[in-house]
């Protein structure tokens, strides 16, 4: 099982090379779509492999074979996880878990204090105008989806700049990108080996939304100006909104200034990156379920064990522990 268990706790590594080399090379929506989804894969597949071995570890204990009905002797000895590292990723399991729950609580608490603060100030054409000199702008998902813009931000801006910064938020709430987040947050924070994997996920949220801008108001400079603009005169956020003046705001007005890539050019370089990532996710994922099947039939064989052991020819199995599994044996 330890060849199993092995792909899907070093794959979350890669992160660093596929942020590195294939998130430059996807256009900003699959580079989202790719990029979150690989994240959650590739967390989903570490923590089952942990749940595994941290499984194995406590089935060799005889109190949990006399729970479950089978031979903690025979398990132990076919299974080939030994218990320190079973004891380790129960800890690292354990440690994860407080981790999702201290973010999701954080989250929770965020959320509804930023929404009862907008609930207290005047909603001006379809978006929430916050008071003082602060230039702040995001959006925040929920109640049909709000964005704030503060009275300093729009003085820092032209009219035809605020309108590009508002089609950058509305993008943000139309497609929905908070789901993208959200997931990538979870995958993180349960793996924190990830976090080059959601920085490139964040990154090509926020690039998304630029294109999605530069559509809208039909001319990309006026989106990079009004990025720009934003970021410099913006001191602060909130850090777990989706804002115009998120991620690296330079390669952002960079992309923005620069013609896009025909589409001929780009398709052969997205078709690898995306052959190599969705590889890596179906590897991670066939692993898991290998380990979780090599896990369950090694449970399977330590229960016919027991059985098998408790039907002997003494009329008291040989080992105590087997007791219980008799008269369990004996029905059957």
């Amino acid at each position: 099982m330890n060849l199993d268990l092995l792909a899907p706790l070093l794959l979350p590594l890669a992160s660093w090379p596929v942020a590195r080399w294939v998130a430059p090379r996807l256009s900003p929506r699959l580079g989202s779509w790719l990029l979150a989804g690989s994240a959650l894969v590739l967390a989903v597949g570490s923590t089952a492999t942990l749940a595994v071995l941290a499984a194995a570890g406590l089935a060799q204990l005889p109190f949990v074979g006399e729970l479950g009905d089978f031979s903690a002797v025979a398990f132990r000895g076919a299974d080939a996880v030994n218990l320190p590292l079973a004891i380790a990723s129960g800890v690292a399991l354990v440690v994860a878990g407080v981790a999702l729950t201290r973010t999701a609580i954080q989250y929770v608490r965020w959320h509804r204090k930023v929404h009862a603060e907008l609930d207290t100030h005047t909603r001006e054409a379809g978006f929430v105008l916050l008071p003082g000199e602060e230039p702040v702008a995001f959006a925040v998902a929920g109640g049909g989806g709000r964005i704030a813009v503060s009275s300093g931000m729009l003085a820092a801006l032209e009219p035809r700049e605020r309108r590009a910064l508002l089609a950058h938020e509305r993008a943000h709430l139309r497609l929905r990108h908070h789901v993208f987040a959200a997931i990538v947050t979870v995958a993180t924070t349960v793996n924190p080996v990830l976090r080059p994997l959601g920085s490139a996920a964040r990154f090509a949220l926020e690039r998304w939304a630029d294109e999605a801008a530069a559509d809208r108001v039909g001319d990309r400079k006026l989106v990079a100006t009004a990025v720009a603009k934003a970021a410099l005169a913006g001191r602060s956020q909130p850090s777990l909104a989706l804002a115009a003046t998120g991620g690296p705001v330079p390669q952002r007005v960079s992309a923005l200034l620069s013609s896009p890539s025909p589409g001929s050019r780009r398709k052969p370089l997205a078709a690898v990156a995306v052959a190599v990532v969705l590889g890596a996710c179906t590897w991670s994922a066939a692993c898991t379920l290998d380990a979780a099947t090599d896990l369950h039939s090694g449970l399977e064989t330590a229960q016919q064990a027991a059985c098998v052991l408790a039907q002997g020819p003494h009329s008291e199995p040989a080992f105590p522990a087997f007791r219980h599994e008799h008269r369990d044996c004996a029905k059957r």
